[in-house]
């Protein structure tokens, strides 16, 4: 969207949309500027096979290794990525864009992809991790710059195994996994369907949208009003709704959601922004992620649906609600927030 990102403020009359302004952009920007080189601390999620697979995160990620675990990274750099593009005087000088150009080489992408190739490590972040990498790598395709290009390339060879890892484990997927968090798979397949769709990988988009039919298409009556879960920083019901608007026809969505969802048509359909009661709390600071990714799918129901247009309303409440809340004073929150802030605001269309 350019500089066109819309931003939400509170103020005293209510909501008040304006553009996001330089400033705004490099308050979002410097979060994972600072984290993707931020080693430690570290949640690696690994399994070890043996004492050698014991090293530290910059050994084992040498790109990817910083903002607390590995998909945090990952999004961080699709941030930075994104930021850039829409925003070119945030790197005055080259200097990210020289940092990027040190990291992402041919020799740290076979590393990156060895980890995944090692056989007690190959689902690791399935799908989560795999449908953010699939994200960045959608954003360098579609940045008309000589650097980005090159990342591109560079990165495909880890791009090309996640495909396939993706295209493989979808047909054992037996059953949805309906959480708030990492394993969610309409978020994973969400993301992935637009990056098929960038790209014009024909093949992926249709197993993708096979399975995603397969997998919801006979869901009823969503209990949305038993969320949020207390960690929550997707909504399992929402999620599912996004998704759904983007394989099936207006019509046939509507049909879908009737059943789904059916009080989301009512003009009256309330949602309460998620509660944080304290920020330095890894888990509880979910529910900030869980306001912003909800306005996301609220953003892109209403674009689907015109008879949906007040879910921008509830989306706005809760794009305001968390807004304001992206800082660096405390890491849990710093390291990854941003991200879901700035995809709320380029869903806001």
């Amino acid at each position: 969207m350019t500089k066109k990102i819309i931003v939400m403020l509170l103020c005293c009359a209510g909501v008040q949309a304006q553009q996001l302004n330089i400033e705004q952009a490099r308050k979002i920007f410097e979060l994972p500027v600072k984290c993707i080189q931020v080693e430690f601390p570290n949640k690696m999620g690994e399994t070890l096979g043996s004492p050698a697979d014991l090293k530290r995160p910059l050994e084992a990620r040498p790109i990817f290794y910083g903002c607390f675990d590995w998909h945090s990274s990952v999004h961080g750099y699709w941030s930075i990525i994104k930021l850039m593009k829409d925003f070119p005087e945030l790197d005055m000088g080259d200097i990210v864009r020289d940092m990027l150009n040190q990291v992402i080489t041919p020799q740290n992408v076979a590393t990156e992809k060895a980890f995944f190739e090692d056989y007690n490590n190959r689902n690791f972040e399935r799908t989560y991790g795999w449908a953010w990498f699939l994200t960045l790598q959608k954003e360098l395709y579609t940045w008309q710059d000589a650097d980005a290009q090159r990342w591109r390339a560079t990165l495909q060879p880890l791009e090309d195994m996640l495909v396939s890892k993706y295209e493989a484990y979808l047909p054992k997927l037996v059953y949805p996994i309906r959480v708030g968090t990492h394993e969610n798979t309409a978020f994973g397949l969400s993301l992935a369907l637009d990056y098929a769709r960038t790209m014009g990988n024909a093949e992926f988009e249709r197993i993708i949208c096979e399975h995603a039919v397969r997998l919801y298409r006979d869901d009823k009556n969503a209990p949305i009003t038993f969320e949020p879960s207390g960690n929550d920083f997707l909504s399992p019901c929402l999620e599912e709704a996004l998704l759904m608007s983007k394989v099936l026809n207006d019509s046939d969505y509507s049909q879908w959601l009737s059943n789904f969802l059916p009080a989301i048509f009512d003009k009256s359909f309330s949602l309460k922004p998620g509660i944080v009661s304290d920020r330095t709390d890894g888990q509880l600071v979910h529910l900030d992620g869980l306001n912003f990714s909800r306005a996301t799918c609220l953003y892109g129901m209403a674009r689907k649906l015109s008879a949906l247009v007040h879910l921008r309303r509830i989306g706005d409440e809760h794009l305001t609600y968390s807004i304001n809340n992206i800082t660096n004073d405390d890491y849990m929150g710093s390291h990854w927030l941003g991200t879901f802030a700035l995809y709320a605001l380029s869903s806001r269309k």
